[in-house]
């Protein structure tokens, strides 16, 4: 990385981040990078600071959940980040029952990129993340926990009428069409794309990129071409897809989990959030909810 990508990251200008870095390492008394090339890198001194900074951050949010963890279980804010990319209709149902039980507990719901789950996860500024794992993109899983919500997998949905009663379709056999599908940092890509550089098959000519799985569909079903998506989404939607589905031979297959640091299950109200998830969903399991399409209409319970 660069000065011009950290800067546009950080969304502030290069100068500014320069004069900062600048600040830093007159405090420090010592350079916190160094470049090779245009690249740059860590120094020992700047390794020392992350390293300090993450354990004062790990400190500061325990406090935090050691705080929360004596409060009320049936009043006050929980916050959770859900991965823009999935269904959140079972989410929302099962919110409109617990406000019924709980109206003092407040809860924000917030969809987030990958990226913007984990910075507000590692900075303590969401309670509960709703994501795909296992997320081979992150590389401390020390600090949190995960509640697994479902099973799931990718979904190969297609237009060739030969291929119309198949259950199962190999890799191979799914890549000889145009594909659409998410930009490549999203977790579905990155899941392909490894599958397919394992399996050793050729990936997709990908004829266009879509950050939401409705413009994904939409756009597979305008101009006949094929995609993947999670079988989460498929079954909530099939009254709007008009595609052929058939499951990966082998399957690609992933979770979708609750992710959060490890203590937050501690805290009474989230703590109570959880017991009563088991509960709404001990009657009727996340996918059946999720296939009941009569019930998705507004007005409907």
């Amino acid at each position: 990385m660069n000065y011009t990508q950290a800067a546009q990251i950080l969304g502030i200008t290069q100068p500014a981040l320069t004069q900062q870095i600048k600040k830093l390492e007159r405090t420090v008394g010592a350079p916190v990078f160094f470049s090779i090339g245009k690249k740059l890198y860590l120094s020992d001194a700047g390794r020392t600071m992350l390293a300090t900074t993450q354990q004062i951050f790990e400190i500061v949010n325990g406090a935090l959940d050691k705080v929360q963890q004596s409060t009320s279980a049936t009043e006050g804010p929980i916050s959770i980040g859900f991965l823009s990319s999935m269904e959140t209709i079972a989410f929302e149902k099962f919110f409109v029952n617990f406000n019924k039980l709980y109206p003092d507990v407040k809860i924000s719901f917030d969809l987030l990129t990958r990226r913007e789950i984990w910075d507000r996860l590692e900075n303590n500024q969401i309670d509960l993340a709703v994501m795909y794992v296992p997320d081979e993109s992150i590389k401390n899983w020390r600090a949190y926990d995960t509640k697994e919500i479902a099973s799931d997998h990718l979904v190969f949905l297609h237009h060739d009428e030969k291929m119309a009663k198949r259950k199962k379709v190999k890799l191979a056999a799914a890549t000889k069409s145009s594909w659409v599908g998410y930009p490549p940092d999203y977790f579905t890509s990155q899941l392909l794309s490894e599958v397919f550089k394992n399996k050793m098959v050729d990936e997709p000519e990908i004829k266009g990129q879509f950050t939401s799985p409705f413009s994904i569909i939409r756009f597979a079903q305008a101009r006949d071409y094929v995609t993947a998506l999670p079988y989460t989404f498929f079954l909530a939607h099939t009254d709007r897809i008009t595609m052929y589905h058939a499951d990966f031979d082998p399957a690609i297959s992933f979770d979708v989990s609750f992710v959060y640091r490890n203590d937050k299950a501690k805290i009474p109200r989230i703590k109570l959030f959880f017991e009563e998830w088991d509960k709404y969903f001990a009657e009727k399991d996340y996918l059946s909810v999720l296939s009941d399409i009569d019930s998705h209409k507004f007005g409907v319970e």
